[in-house]
């Protein structure tokens, strides 16, 4: 049994290491700017901007500030799947770095499906937009 060179153990976990200094960095910032001042200097939503329509993204900003300031009423009015998709997305970067409980296979083939990924963002997308209860419960508030 050999053990693996340092270089592959180094790129299996590269994806993780470099998520967790981006996270990291948004916390930092997160904790100093308040994106819900008017003025501050974190972008809005482009699409937003020009069309007046919430994306899959819209409110993720507001949503990891509340959640950096532990307020996760807030952060769920925000960006509700951005809220529920963290664990899962954490669950992919160590997958992806060989972390894989049994247990968690049949849950690991969904969410590594690009299907999966293309029929949920795109459905958020519209639901968050209809103008009815509950649908209007996604729309940042």
């Amino acid at each position: 049994m050999s053990a693996l060179p340092a270089r592959s153990r180094l790129t299996r976990w590269a994806p993780l290491l470099a998520a967790s200094g981006l996270a990291a960095g948004a916390a930092v910032v997160l904790r100093h700017v308040n994106p819900y001042v008017s003025g501050n200097p974190l972008p809005g939503c482009p699409l937003y901007a020009l069309t007046g329509f919430y994306c899959p993204g819209c409110g993720s900003t507001r949503c990891l500030y509340s959640l950096v300031h532990f307020d996760l009423p807030g952060a769920m009015a925000m960006n509700p799947l951005l809220v529920i998709s963290l664990p899962f997305l954490f669950l992919m970067l160590l997958n992806t770095a060989g972390v894989r409980p049994r247990v968690l296979n049949p849950l690991m083939r969904v969410l590594a499906s690009p299907t999966f990924w293309l029929w949920l963002l795109p459905g958020y997308a519209v639901l968050r937009n209809l103008p009815w209860e509950p649908f209007t419960a996604l729309a940042p508030v």
